[in-house]
């Protein structure tokens, strides 16, 4: 999995085999149709991850209509965005097997079926299956091919790429705020819903957008990425060196995998040329016997690229600064994703309900949102710049603002804290760069689905544990520092495991030198 330079990502020093022949650049790769893959990745944005963003206006309305405890009624928003991104390693498997096309159609339609189901709800329960679960699902099935497609269509660019679909999460939290709360106004909060799921069918259309790249196209992307990188591999060289020491990893298994189904197959034609030679025999029966026989390869070729990457002698859990990776991300969405829940009651216990009318606090968390992306993205595109240390900066701002924001109980103060809160968590944008860095390419989808999944556990219990602290304490000051305290962990985890990898792979250079 690990074993060459063209999925990894890094430049080793041995150019023999690469650059020996100039192959033209790919069109599609950082330009022509991959702005049209960014186009539907910031859709997909604007449509999921902003509607889960303004759920806070929802977890209002069912406070009111179904009278229960905020923590019990947190976990509605709370399924919802964590199985989005908990489904992810499994949204991988369909992305091997059926492309991420077909994984992203199947997902709208799954998605906005769940908002049309959820306007006829009777109580929370009935929220959790049709909205957290069905709805959740959908999400994830749109969601990570979004996210895989930018990585595969651009090489130069790729931060300010992700930087600018992503940035779809800030425009649809501010868009679909307003939507939501004068849908709501207007037509009450079924109907709210019923028009959501109506609109959330364009998933389809951005779905029916990604074009998958032809093996060709990849390998030219290999290659111009092998010319390219030196910089990228300076700046994250401890996960050079950990994919080092993990050893070089045979292919033999995937070789043996496709050399059993070009058996098939052939056995398929030779039949099938028998087929014609016996006029006896139905053509209708040997086509469909064929097309079955191709779909069992495809499947099987999709779940042992799948299988490989989490349970195989290959795992990406063998790269220990990924496994840190993980880590972090088991504590930090929560920290962004319980503002956006609980900010409107907060706003109301505070009497700021004036002030936010006029400009809603989680509206500036969203504008800044955007900027944050965009500008992170640019900076970590520059040459002379670490992805990894803006990655870490940005961390280290969105923590500090978690653990101040319950300080503050002036608008004024609250604004200030939440701009800082949208800015820095653009490093989102970040995380399929920093993600393709560690483990190439080739293994993006299982390896972003892994971390995703990881932030969704985060989302999943962040928002009812601040609903449940409240319930018990009636104020939600501690719920943003335990938050803010565990966000810390993780990033304590991302900064030892490099620096304890740095020192053994030094240490085992000089014990190499010395002999």
């Amino acid at each position: 999995m690990y074993a060459s330079r063209e999925d990894i990502g890094y430049d080793f020093g041995d150019d023999s085999k690469v650059g020996s022949k100039p192959i033209k650049p790919n069109p599609n790769i950082d330009g022509g149709w991959a702005w049209m893959i960014v186009l539907s990745s910031f859709l997909v944005h604007i449509l999921i991850m902003g509607s889960q963003m303004a759920l806070g206006i929802l977890n209002m309305e069912w406070l009111e209509e179904f009278n229960q405890s905020r923590g019990l009624t947190a976990w509605i928003s709370s399924l919802s965005m964590g199985i989005t991104l908990i489904v992810g390693p499994f949204i991988g498997l369909f992305i091997s097997m059926c492309g991420c096309r077909t994984t992203a159609i199947i997902g709208g339609i799954l998605n906005a079926l769940g908002w049309i189901l959820s306007a006829y709800a009777s109580n929370v329960h009935y929220l959790f299956l049709t909205f957290g679960v069905t709805a959740g699902i959908g999400s994830g099935m749109v969601y990570l091919p979004a996210v895989v497609m930018v990585g595969q269509y651009f090489q130069n660019r790729r931060a300010l790429a992700q930087g600018l679909s992503t940035t779809g999460t800030g425009f649809g939290a501010f868009l679909m705020t307003a939507l939501l709360k004068y849908l709501c106004t207007e037509f009450g909060w079924r109907n709210a819903m019923f028009i959501q799921g109506a609109i959330s069918l364009n998933l389809c259309v951005c779905g029916a957008l990604m074009r998958p790249l032809s093996p060709k196209e990849l390998r030219e992307k290999y290659v111009v990425r092998n010319d390219s990188e030196e910089n990228r591999a300076k700046a994250l060289s401890h996960s050079t060196e950990t994919i080092k020491s993990n050893g070089v990893l045979g292919e033999e298994p995937e070789k043996k995998e496709e050399v059993a189904n070009e058996e098939v197959l052939g056995n398929v034609q030779h039949i099938e040329t028998g087929g014609k030679s016996g006029g006896g025999r139905s053509m209708f029966g040997l086509r469909l016997f064929k097309t079955v026989s191709q779909l069992t390869v495809t499947v099987r070729k999709g779940f042992a690229l799948w299988y490989s990457s989490y349970f195989g002698a290959a795992s990406l859990f063998t790269n220990r600064v990924f496994v840190a990776f993980i880590i972090w991300a088991l504590f930090a969405y929560s920290s962004f994703v319980i503002p956006f829940i609980h900010l409107p009651e907060i706003v109301k216990q505070y009497n700021l309900s004036r002030q936010d009318n006029v400009f809603p606090l989680t509206s500036i968390i969203a504008i800044l949102h955007i900027f944050g992306k965009v500008i992170l993205g640019i900076i970590s595109d520059l040459p002379c710049i670490s992805t990894w240390n803006v990655f870490l900066m940005a961390n280290f701002t969105l923590v500090t603002c978690i653990l101040i924001l319950p300080l503050m109980q002036t608008y004024i103060g609250l604004a200030v804290v939440c701009a800082l809160i949208g800015f820095s968590s653009g490093y989102f944008s970040l995380m399929p760069v920093v993600t393709e860095d560690l483990v190439g390419t080739k293994h993006l989808a299982n390896a972003y689905g892994i971390i995703i999944c990881a932030n969704g556990i985060s989302a999943l219990f962040g928002p009812p544990f601040a609903g449940w602290i409240y319930d018990i304490t009636q104020k939600y000051d501690f719920s943003f520092y335990i938050a803010g305290l565990l966000y810390m962990v993780g990033i304590i985890f991302l900064l030892i495991q490099p620096c304890i990898q740095k020192k053994q792979s030094r240490e085992k250079s000089t014990e190499e030198a010395q002999v």
